[in-house]
């Protein structure tokens, strides 16, 4: 967060020696930052890791588009088709997230997700409880939720 937050102020600064304040600019500045942050990673110890961020989040927002997708497209072919194919329920999912903020991320990745809402975290923070609208098969989707919050983790670690 503070390599994004230097690559903001790189951005700003940018902008203003440019004179210029257009978002193509502030755009233009945040890559003159990434690229600036990306030469001096190896000297500030806190801008480790900080270029490799950008393409995983790339990754993760492609990945993440095509879940968004797939998931109304199979919710809308089961609101305009007359036979119910949902089979909805609770499923317990054990969490590799540890701090709030990647709890609450992955909590709502999922919910954003159509046919699948969070409900509620365990006390120990170990086990994120799941309402889905299909259920027919669990392991599957359990591994379709792991692999959401494995990539989210990737962002945010």
């Amino acid at each position: 967060m503070i390599a994004f937050m230097w690559n903001l102020l790189l951005a700003l600064i940018w902008v203003v020696l440019t004179g210029d304040l257009s978002g193509y600019n502030l755009l233009a500045g945040m890559i003159v930052g990434y690229l600036v942050l990306g030469l001096m990673q190896r000297q500030i110890p806190v801008l480790r890791g900080y270029t490799s961020r950008l393409p995983r989040l790339f990754r993760f927002i492609c990945f993440f588009i095509k879940e968004l997708i797939m998931a109304n497209l199979k919710v809308g072919f089961d609101i305009v088709t007359p036979i119910w194919h949902m089979k909805p329920g609770v499923i317990a999912m054990p969490l590799d997230a540890k701090t709030d903020m990647e709890i609450t991320m992955v909590a709502n990745l999922i919910s954003l997700t159509p046919g699948t809402l969070s409900l509620d975290v365990s006390d120990d923070r170990r086990v994120l409880f799941i309402h889905a609208m299909f259920l027919d098969d669990e392991p599957a989707l359990r591994a379709s939720l792991k692999e959401m919050e494995r990539r989210a983790l990737e962002i945010l670690r």
